[in-house]
């Protein structure tokens, strides 16, 4: 067995981010991707650039058996991060999503078990297990829900799993057998419960990726949608702390058959309409906005307590919401916006 760890969907945004820390840090990496979704390339081109043969790419997608069984076999640890990741385009199509998600992951599973060394493997699941959470007392604020005690404290592992949207149901799907293969088999598998995760290399779309989406909208000057009423409730946490969250799991190994909830908690909670002004701060003035209705699975309120995994690994955030978004906004001006744009953008935050 060597030294390799591999990273599935490693060129996407959480991926390069990881990968970029694991490179840096004199590690090997086989970045394993199909480069489906858009700006992978650009993420691709920038770590081979950075760190030179410590990276490895195959060109594949998670359900090729063999292809990925070839993989595995050279690992020393997994992270999978390779999946469809638009609750949209589950809606769209369903069965893509379920073949991606679920049965992507059971053959990645599968492949670990039938290996000798059995490599340890974190999966990246998504807050929407949790369903869309209707039984958690709000009310409505000026610009947030409120929720009532004990959930303005966060939604720990007890909650109930309750899978809504055909997206939910393929990564909660995958999440379980993550889950039972360590039950059943020995895997050393662990399994984070996301919620919004934002930092660079995020080429930020409507349906994910929505801090990064949101911040492009208002350097090109254009509006941003909101859907519901926009007093919706999400902790963000900045990628860099995601690492260390992974990098902290892989040094516990004691923590293999449990699931964990992880993101910024309640102390970087905050609404899509304080978002909003907080973006209004950095453009030099409010974004336009726009309406739509409420869409599928859209939960009202969602705040991760992460407080288990703290307790197991004393992991916590260090990065504030207003110092996570101008390194995003940094970035993105460097990175996504036409050459014009980024000097009036950065004329802009040099005067500030």
């Amino acid at each position: 067995m060597t030294g390799l760890t591999l990273v599935t969907g490693g060129a996407g945004f959480i991926g390069t981010n990881l990968v970029a820390r694991l490179a840096a840090s004199g590690r090997r990496v086989l970045v394993y991707d199909n480069l489906s979704r858009p700006g992978v390339e650009k993420n691709l081109a920038w770590l081979r650039a950075a760190y030179g043969d410590r990276i490895e790419c195959e060109r594949a997608d998670i359900r090729d058996g063999e292809r990925l069984r070839a993989a595995v076999c050279r690992a020393a640890r997994i992270y999978h991060f390779a999946a469809q990741v638009a609750v949209t385009t589950s809606l769209a199509n369903p069965v893509e999503d379920f073949s991606v998600n679920a049965l992507g992951t059971l053959t990645l599973l599968e492949a670990i078990r039938n290996t000798a060394h059995l490599p340890p493997v974190l999966f990246t699941s998504t807050n929407k297990v949790y369903g869309a959470l209707e039984n958690v007392g709000l009310h409505p604020d000026t610009l947030r829900y409120l929720a009532a005690v004990p959930h303005d404290k966060g939604i720990d592992e007890g909650r109930a799993l309750d899978f809504h949207s055909p997206y939910g149901c393929s990564k909660g799907t995958a999440d379980q057998y993550v889950l039972d293969y360590a039950r059943s088999y020995g895997l050393r598998a662990t399994v984070f419960r996301m919620s919004c995760i934002y930092g660079p290399h995020q080429f930020g779309t409507e349906d994910q990726g929505w801090v990064a989406h949101f911040l492009i909208r208002a350097m090109e000057g254009k509006p941003i949608t909101l859907y519901g009423d926009g007093r919706q409730v999400r902790d963000i946490l900045f990628v860099e702390d995601l690492v260390d969250a992974l990098l902290a799991a892989e040094r516990h190994p004691e923590l293999s058959g449990r699931a964990f909830n992880i993101g910024g908690g309640p102390g970087n909670a905050i609404s899509l309409l304080e978002l909003i002004e907080l973006i209004g701060d950095l453009a030099g003035g409010t974004p336009r906005l726009e309406w739509g209705g409420w869409r599928i699975g859209d939960q009202r309120f969602y705040v991760s307590d992460h407080g288990a995994f703290t307790r197991a690994t004393g992991w916590r955030p260090r990065i504030p919401i207003g110092q996570g978004l101008e390194r995003l906004w940094a970035w993105l001006a460097a990175n996504r916006t036409p050459l014009r744009a980024r000097r009036a953008i950065a004329e802009r935050v040099a005067a500030r």
